[in-house]
């Protein structure tokens, strides 16, 4: 926690574990101790505003660049299509066809154009959003139905990282591309996971993604009560510690599905994040 910042990203292998319960519940456990941020990088599917219902105050387009042939330029001799490694261009005998769904903005093609026939211009793929929710600072970014291209939004929500105080970051479920964005250059990992054999090897998937970041991580156990004790026992073999348990509760799942915050349906749950809390820094100030 040097430098006056701490950032936590909250993660999992798989969906719907509670990623987003646990993260928004931490941010308000939290929300008096000083600067507190929450950014939901989940673009394709943000839902951490039903429960801080922020006041928006910014809003801010995302675009990616995509490429353009001017054919009076172009010769047709394949360069483009030769350095494209998402395979967004093909070149045929007098005809370039573009595909920008598949396109990562990444400039290749015009810069090694040697007719200088492909030039750029923005594509729209979504939008940013910016507010306060009770003092807490919330960023969340969107991705535009039919896109599939969230790791840009998912940078853009970053660059809005404060200089000083507790960052949350939301992350989206899985291993993939925007969960590496995500989850890169975090202090500490939190994985959420529940007692099932699906949870347990989305959990060993999400392990080897953080450590191969080099990020220190433990776990948070939801709906504990249910399903076998494997996900208690690989986090024993493999020195993961388990920060918090979660019982499985439907008292809990009544307010999450009204929107309500576990920590303002239960406020006695706050002393609990405040502790999971203070383990994180015990950790990190080892």
């Amino acid at each position: 926690m040097a430098g006056g910042r701490v950032i936590i990203s909250v993660a999992s292998g798989k969906g719907g574990t509670g990623k987003t319960l646990v993260a928004t519940s931490m941010v308000l456990s939290l929300s008096d101790k000083g600067r507190v941020q929450l950014l939901d990088c989940d673009v394709e599917e943000p839902d951490a505003h039903l429960f801080l219902k922020p006041t928006f105050t910014h809003r801010e387009a995302v675009s990616i660049p995509v490429p353009r042939v001017d054919e009076r330029k172009c010769t047709y001799c394949g360069k483009c299509a030769e350095v494209c490694v998402y395979n967004a261009i093909a070149v045929m005998k007098e005809k370039v066809l573009i595909f920008p769904e598949l396109c990562h903005g990444c400039g290749a093609c015009s810069y090694l154009c040697p007719e200088g026939a492909i030039s750029e211009e923005g594509k729209e793929i979504g939008v940013v959003e910016s507010g306060y929710s009770n003092g807490v600072r919330f960023v969340h970014g969107k991705l535009s139905i039919g896109e599939l291209m969230a790791p840009p939004i998912i940078r853009r929500v970053k660059q809005h990282v404060a200089s000083e105080g507790i960052i949350i970051i939301d992350v989206s479920p899985g291993t993939s591309c925007p969960v590496v964005d995500a989850v890169k250059g975090s202090d500490f990992c939190l994985l959420v996971t529940e007692p099932t054999p699906f949870g347990l090897n989305d959990l060993v998937l999400a392990v080897e993604l953080v450590r191969k970041l080099n990020i220190p991580c433990g776990v948070v156990l939801n709906r504990s009560g249910v399903g076998d004790r494997g996900v208690e026992e690989y986090c024993h073999r493999g020195n993961i510690p388990i920060l918090l348990t979660i019982p499985l509760d439907i008292e809990i799942a009544a307010f999450y599905s009204r929107g309500i915050p576990l920590v303002e349906g239960i406020p006695q749950w706050r002393e609990s994040f405040l502790n999971l809390f203070n383990k994180i820094g015990e950790i990190l100030n080892k």
